[in-house]
């Protein structure tokens, strides 16, 4: 019987309706008039200060939800069920016509962003093969071929609703194209182990 095994394949997690509703809405009057940095590529596009979940209430109890999925999503980056910890958080607005470049996230290991408001089908997250690497340098391309997760080269994510979560490797490339709906609000954090050891060889990390 013939077999095909993914080998090393890349983990992403989908957490459907992690915030309720009135926690939602909570986030919502406090961050939506709270962004005041622009995007380097993108007028339409703003940022709120770094904030860490300890700052804000409001975090603090979204970042409670957020610990036991970090834990789970992290026992299959690494195998093992470790202390993680939320280093940053900030709140991001997409007006209509705004976009985010293509970009992954430096000095993390677990990146997640939390939907506050429904994207619309335009904006749906889309997540990006590097450049390079071990595959083959030919592509296939064409409308006779088929796509599939060993030779597609992006992955668009299914539509999110206000609540959602998702986590991913911090390495991996994502990126939003021109929003042509309505406003889209979001959170993005990043999250740390307190510590990697390979066989007593340790490094450990601090917020």
């Amino acid at each position: 019987m013939d077999e095909v095994i993914g080998l090393f394949p890349t983990p992403f997690m989908r957490v459907e309706r992690l915030l309720d509703r009135t926690l939602i809405d909570a986030l919502l009057r406090q961050f939506r008039t709270a962004a005041k940095n622009t995007n380097a590529k993108s007028n339409l596009l703003v940022h709120t200060e770094l904030l860490v979940p300890e700052s804000e209430e409001l975090l603090l109890q979204a970042s409670k939800r957020i610990a036991p999925k970090l834990v789970a999503f992290g026992e299959h980056l690494f195998g093992e069920a470790l202390a993680w910890s939320i280093k940053e958080m900030w709140v991001n607005i997409l007006e209509t016509g705004g976009h985010q470049s293509l970009h992954n996230h430096a000095n993390s290991f677990i990146s997640g962003v939390l939907y506050l408001t429904p994207s619309h089908p335009s904006a749906t997250t889309v997540f990006a093969k590097s450049p390079g690497g071990s595959e083959f340098i030919f592509n296939n391309t064409n409308t006779n071929a088929t796509m599939g997760p060993f030779n597609a080269g992006k992955f668009i994510m299914p539509e999110a609703a206000p609540g959602d979560m998702v986590l991913f490797p911090s390495y991996l490339l994502h990126e939003v194209p021109v929003n042509r709906g309505a406003q889209r609000i979001s959170i993005a954090f990043n999250a740390i182990p307190d510590a990697l050891d390979s066989w007593g060889y340790t490094v450990r990390f601090s917020k």
